[in-house]
Formats: C-alpha cells, sequence, structure tokens
C-alpha cells in the first residue's frame, strides 16, 4: 500500500441523516492543489476500501477535510459513516483532478456550480488566494433537494469572511448562491433552470453568462452534470482541461459508494 499512507480522524460531523464531513491528520509531504481530490477509505476485509473525494480543505491549511454523502448499504460509506475521532483512515499519496484554475482560460467571472457534495472541491477553491487574483468575481451556487442539505452555510457566510488568507476578498468578490428544489427557500429551482431563464442573473444586477467573461467549474449528478454540458456548448462554451484550457470543466470522476 506504497500509494496510500493512514491519517488519523480528527472531527466528524454528520449535516443529517445522509450526509457527513470529517477532519484527518495531514502528512506534511502530501501536497495538492486546490480543486483536486484523492482516494479515501478505510480498511475492509483486510484490504483498503476507497473511492474518490475532493479535499474539501485548502492548501495552506494543516489539516485535510472531505464532505461525503451515507449510501444506504454502499460499500465504504456504509462503514465510513461511523468513523469517529482517533480511528485510521487511508490517504492516496497522488491527488489529481480537473476543477484547477489552470484549466480555464482567464476570463473575469468564475461560476462555481455544484450539487450535493458537488460543493467540497470549490471550498477550497473560495479559500485560495489566487481565485481571486484571477478573477474579478465568483459566483457559487450550490443546488440540494431539502434545505437541511446545504452543508456549510454558515462557514460561507460567516466564517469565510474572517478567513485572515483571504477575508477581504470574499467580502468583496464572493457571491453565494445556495438553492433547492422541494421545499421554499430565498431560492427556488435547478441550477440549470436558474441559468438558463437568465432572469435570475438578471434580478441580481448581473449580466448573462458571456463566453466572453465567464468561466465556469462543475461538480455535482451525472444529470446536472450532463445538462449543464450541453446548455453551455449550446452558448459557444468549450469544455477544457489543464493541457487545454478552456471556458468550462467538468470533474467526473466521482460515483456515489
Amino acid at each position: 500500500m506504497a500509494e496510500l499512507h493512514a491519517e488519523t480522524v480528527l472531527r466528524v460531523h454528520h449535516w443529517n441523516e445522509t450526509l457527513f464531513s470529517f477532519a484527518t491528520s495531514r502528512d506534511p509531504a502530501f501536497r495538492f492543489r486546490n480543486g483536486q481530490f484523492t482516494m479515501v477509505g478505510i480498511e475492509a476485509d483486510g484490504r483498503p476500501l476507497l473511492r474518490a473525494y475532493s479535499m474539501a480543505s485548502a492548501n495552506y491549511e494543516e489539516e485535510l477535510e472531505f464532505f461525503s454523502i451515507k449510501v444506504p448499504n454502499g460499500p465504504l460509506t456504509s462503514r465510513l459513516k461511523d468513523i469517529k475521532p482517533g480511528d485510521q483512515v487511508y490517504i492516496g499519496r497522488k491527488p489529481t483532478g480537473t476543477l484547477v484554475l489552470d484549466a480555464l482560460r482567464p476570463g473575469s467571472r468564475l461560476f462555481l456550480l455544484g450539487t450535493g457534495t458537488g460543493l467540497a472541491p470549490f471550498l477550497s477553491i473560495i479559500k485560495d488566494p489566487e481565485t481571486y487574483d484571477q478573477f474579478s468575481q465568483v459566483i457559487l451556487m450550490h443546488g440540494c433537494r431539502n434545505i437541511a442539505d446545504l452543508a456549510y452555510q454558515e462557514t460561507i457566510q460567516s466564517i469565510l469572511p474572517g478567513n485572515e488568507w483571504v477575508g477581504p476578498q470574499v467580502r468583496a468578490q464572493l457571491i453565494y448562491v445556495p438553492t433547492v428544489t422541494r421545499e421554499p427557500f430565498s431560492t427556488n429551482g435547478r441550477i440549470t433552470e436558474l441559468l438558463e431563464s437568465g432572469a435570475f442573473l438578471e434580478q441580481r444586477g448581473m449580466p448573462k453568462l458571456d463566453v466572453a467573461t465567464d468561466r465556469v467549474m462543475l461538480c455535482g449528478s451525472p444529470q446536472f452534470l450532463a445538462d449543464m454540458q450541453d446548455f453551455l456548448t449550446g452558448r459557444g462554451f468549450e469544455d477544457g482541461g489543464i493541457s487545454n484550457p478552456g471556458h468550462f470543466v467538468i470533474e467526473k470522476a466521482f460515483v456515489e459508494k
């Protein structure tokens, strides 16, 4: 298991019956770029049981944090949800992923669009000073079915504005838009529907998506990714990657387990 190293669980937070977060110690040699993911898991039946998780913590933080769904009878998460401080988890030594700033062409607005636990990589990106150096405005949209699924609201709205690294930039440049589909809330509707209508942005005094100025990162359910990709390519946006930067990037590595 040379490609893995063991870390100690420091904290576990259960947001509700289907979502939880956990923080672990961090090997000083483990380096990553904000937005990347690595393999995370536990030992089961004498072997590592792993899946891909984005780092929800920033690359300058001493701990690693991850955001997970609880899948009933899932081979990993049905076990992982029961971890406690002091337990050990395995962390992959080789982070990777497409949700990095270098995969995007220069622009002025950055849209971070995620559903469910697809919020995780964007939590690290909005803590990155480089994000605000490259984009004058950052719009984080998090879509969920229910209000209780909108994890990290307090972190984004109350704690991050006081962050020693990016607090002033967050207060001046970050726009956070949580939205739900199954309960009355300040914003209702799927992210795709809100952007397609154009009215959502206009009501906030912002122009519609424009390929000349806007860049987009996507992370979430397969249907969300497919719908958003169709929406963006239909408006002239080109998919990109680190070797060939584009107008938008998608993280395709995640499946619920």
